[in-house]
């Protein structure tokens, strides 16, 4: 029988704790991509983007399974997120200025080859209407500052402005690249209080300071 990897119990970029700020060096990592823009509540842009990932994720889990004996657990959704103001994410929370990539983890051992048929074979099964604007694409985020979030999503700002205001300065960090999140509950099953998010973002040495990168124990 062909093992199912669980990517959320093999990889430290899905463990996080709440309260806790961990420092980490993440290395390249293929996903699907699509990108969009608008109020992910309200958006049909962003329910025609889950629309798109999740059938061909499935698609290509079977395939590997099938092809390779290579079993995978479909990993948790992900998403990049920004804005021309950053506030919109916290003060404002604009969601109609939303700009956002959503994402889905595959294996390394997946290729565009493979990607190009599980998007035939989509297309012949359900054909969604943005099945042509997924792609699939290597993200780098190096080294990255994450915690985790307990509670709704309205409130992620009680934890992404500590780890903006407080710990990133007090370590010599400074931002760069798109705010991440990782959503370990399914919004559909978890009540709102319970949902957990991974709060990502990836970080430089602030050239003012002196200060080391020093990487938290997991």
């Amino acid at each position: 029988m062909t093992e199912k990897i669980d990517f959320k119990k093999t990889l430290p970029s899905y463990r996080a704790r709440p309260g806790m700020h961990q420092v980490l060096e993440l290395p390249e990592m293929q996903y699907l991509m699509i990108d969009g823009h608008g109020d992910p509540n309200t958006s049909p842009e962003y329910a025609g983007s889950l629309e798109a990932l999740y059938p061909l994720a499935f698609a290509l889990k079977f395939s590997s399974k099938r092809e390779l004996e290579r079993d995978y657990v479909v990993p948790p959704l992900e998403g990049l997120w920004w804005a021309e103001d950053m506030s919109v994410f916290t003060s404002a929370r604009d969601k109609s200025k939303w700009q956002w990539t959503l994402m889905l983890l595959v294996p390394e051992w997946i290729d565009q080859e493979m990607f190009a048929h599980a998007v035939t074979a989509v297309r012949a099964r359900s054909s969604p209407a943005r099945l042509d604007a997924v792609r699939l694409e290597a993200l780098t985020e190096g080294h990255c500052v994450q915690t985790l979030h307990v509670g709704p999503f309205d409130e992620e700002p009680r934890t992404i402005e500590p780890m903006h205001s407080e710990f990133m300065p007090s370590h010599g960090l400074e931002p760069t690249g798109k705010h991440h999140e990782v959503y370990l509950s399914d919004p559909r099953r978890v009540a709102p209080e319970k949902l957990r998010t991974i709060i990502r973002q990836p970080v430089r040495r602030s050239p003012a300071s002196a200060a080391a990168i020093v990487v938290e124990p997991r």
